[in-house]
């Protein structure tokens, strides 16, 4: 509710899905175009009347199905603004789908006190704390490289933040901390100690109440200085599986009975086994995802090829130049492309460094040119800068976009090789 009611009050619904003509949306997901303009308020105002239904347990299961496929809609309609509590989101809504949420303090359960129950399986919370689990683990393999535990990200994300803490609420002090190159290396390495421990350290109980005071103060200052939306409260929120069941019953439910005894509740049907499996092959799907940049080849940090649902948040700051050219088929004459003609400010600067977003456009202008009666070929000159490093060449300007396909599960041949000297800029502490 608050993340698609927020959107709406936010203008960031505006400025996505309602001033462009055109949105990068995922691969198979164009026929959504047809959505853009104003029917995206209506979408985003009734997400946020399911999501509070949700939350009271009220009409629960379609309630939270309608959700998960609205979100879901709305996630794959665009890149521009790609986030990964956005797809975090995603997952989560469909546990929702799956789990009996409703069945006790909802709702509900007042309007049909038969569907009362006071247990649940232990997958339903298993589940959650194997998906969190996987963001954290898969999020600090990805820190594992110079520009973050030499705190060159962080150092440059800091800056940002400490102009604004300067200029709009006027602390300097605050503002020379996190000008600090030394107090980025600090904290480039805590939070990849964080990543790597925070959820076994959740799960064992001498260390819980320390983890949890951690979580806090890591996702807190994480708000404060990063402006990253809801995901630091959503983690927070979420790390309560981690506690034991009977632990949250005395927290938050103490008026609920305990369960005194599993035995009653009966042996495991085939239909609950056939579920089994697809929640194991769901798992494997989710450890695959974040691993399959491995498999090809190139750099990652530089192709972008399998960065997105990988859980590599927070990771790099990329900067781009770029410049569209067509040339006519038939006469051979040279233009230059103008994109702020087609795309908004956010999507130019998102498509700078984003090979799939730069494919996407040049068949995107393909059709359009077409529609003229004009049959053209689009190419591409394009530089590229990670962390604040040296430019250098990203797209084949010679290939013609539109005469190549999207590799799915392999490189694109005209994504040029990443320089054998590091593209990413140092600091001496």
């Amino acid at each position: 509710m608050a993340e698609c009611w927020g959107a709406l009050l936010t203008g960031w619904v505006k400025k996505t899905f309602v001033d462009p003509s055109f949105t990068f949306t995922f691969f198979g997901f164009e026929w959504t175009h047809f959505l853009l303009g104003k029917p995206m308020y209506v979408i985003f105002f009734v997400l946020g009347f399911l999501g509070l239904f949700i939350a009271l347990g009220l009409f629960y299961r379609s309630s939270s199905l309608l959700f998960a496929l609205g979100w879901s809609l709305v996630y794959f309609m665009q890149k521009t603004h790609y986030n990964n509590h956005y797809y975090l989101l995603v997952l989560v809504a469909w546990f929702m789908v799956c789990i009996p949420a409703y069945r006790y303090a909802s709702l509900d359960v007042k309007r049909r006190p038969e569907l009362q129950t006071i247990y649940t399986y232990n997958w339903t919370r298993l589940l959650f704390i194997t998906q969190l689990l996987l963001v954290y683990t898969y999020a600090a393999i990805a820190k594992i490289y110079p520009g973050w535990y030499e705190g060159v990200y962080l150092h440059l994300r800091f800056q940002h933040a400490a102009d604004w803490f300067k200029n709009a609420l006027g602390w300097p002090g605050f503002a020379s901390l996190l000008n600090e190159p030394s107090f980025a290396l600090a904290l480039s390495w805590l939070g990849l100690a964080f990543d790597f421990l925070i959820i076994p350290a959740l799960l064992w109980k001498p260390t819980q109440k320390y983890a949890f005071i951690a979580a806090f103060i890591f996702h807190g200052f994480n708000s404060l200085t990063l402006h990253i939306g809801i995901f630091p409260y959503f983690a927070l929120a979420m790390s309560l599986f981690c506690l034991p069941p009977e632990t949250v019953r005395r927290l938050f439910l103490p008026k609920k009975p305990a369960l005194q005894s599993a035995s009653a509740i009966g042996k495991v049907n085939s239909q609950q086994r056939g579920f089994a499996c697809l929640l194991y092959l769901y798992l494997l799907w989710q450890i695959y995802l974040p691993l399959r940049h491995w498999f090809i080849p190139g750099d990652v940090l530089w192709t972008e090829e399998g960065h997105r649902l990988s859980w590599r948040m927070m990771l790099r700051s990329k900067s781009g130049i770029l410049s569209f050219f067509i040339t006519d088929l038939e006469t051979s004459k040279k233009e230059r492309v103008f994109l702020d003609q087609y795309l908004t400010k956010e999507q130019r600067q998102q498509m700078t460094t984003s090979p799939d977003m730069i494919w996407q456009f040049a068949q995107y202008l393909k059709t359009e040119f077409s529609k003229q009666g004009r049959n053209i070929g689009v190419y591409v000159r394009s530089r590229v800068s990670v962390n604040g490093g040296p430019y250098h060449d990203f797209i084949d300007p010679t290939v013609d976009l539109t005469t190549v396909d999207w590799r799915y599960f392999s490189h694109q041949p005209w994504i040029l090789t990443m320089p054998s000297e590091r593209p990413i800029a140092r600091h001496t502490f």
